[in-house]
């Protein structure tokens, strides 16, 4: 008979950048527990849901001070309701969570770990890069995966990037998956495999595996950041990793 109640750390979810995305960690949290655990287990969360409205205006409006600001007040209420980690729905706003944690008495998983753990077990060393256009464009995500696990991670051309980002905007945060809009994704992703030797493809943004997933491309790996990343806090919330 198990003591009541288990004992599992509290997972802290900086949610709602977009609330698709958060409502699939919730599901990938809770199955990766209970796959665990059995019986009626799932994951001890919280869960601070931001207004994707304010996302979406800081980003296209380049205001990254503003965003910080936001995303702080909602990470000091994860801290005081107790929980022990932070896990961001978003690769797009580890941009201003890195720096945010810094000053935070609690961890945080950053996305692009357990997703470069994975690449490099497979033994990769050049990807393609799918996300927003801040993801694709600027260096934050890049440079880890190369700093810290000596992969080179590309980005698709400016007119593949407009039509990737406007997809995830336009689309995906809603809720919408169009047959258009995969067929575009995978004709993407199988030029920068045949002409830029990318390896395999990262899903940095973590509605993207919704449309494309890998039984659509079985030889070309795909990285999706949501589950890879669920993955990892469920291994610090039960304490079979060394994850700190």
């Amino acid at each position: 008979m198990t003591d009541r109640p288990l004992k599992q750390k509290t997972i802290g979810l900086l949610g709602g950048c977009s609330n698709v995305a958060t409502g699939e960690y919730y599901r990938f949290l809770n199955e990766a527990v209970n796959i665990r655990l059995g019986g009626w287990e799932i994951a001890e969360t919280l869960i601070a849901g931001m207004n994707f409205g304010n996302i979406e205006a800081f980003v296209r409006n380049d205001d990254w001070d503003g965003l910080e600001g936001y995303m702080k007040i909602k990470i000091d209420g994860l801290v005081a309701g107790g929980a022990d980690i932070v896990l961001c729905v978003s690769n797009t706003l580890h941009r201003p969570l890195e720096r945010l944690m810094a000053t935070t008495p609690i961890p945080m998983i950053h996305i692009a770990d357990p997703t470069g753990g994975a690449m490099q077990a497979r033994g990769l060393s050049k990807v393609a890069l799918f996300g927003t256009r801040p993801i694709m464009q600027m260096g934050y995500l890049k440079e880890r995966f190369r700093d810290r696990f000596g992969i080179e991670a590309v980005a698709p051309k400016d007119n593949e990037q407009e039509d990737i980002d406007k997809i995830i905007f336009d689309e995906l945060v809603k809720g919408t998956l169009k047959k258009a809009s995969k067929a575009r994704y995978l004709e993407i992703a199988n030029r920068m495999q045949l002409e830029e030797g990318a390896e395999g493809l990262i899903l940095g943004c973590t509605e993207i595996f919704l449309l494309i997933d890998q039984e659509d491309m079985p030889d070309f790996p795909m990285f999706n950041t949501a589950k890879l990343h669920c993955d990892a806090a469920v291994e610090f919330a039960l304490e079979t990793s060394a994850i700190q």
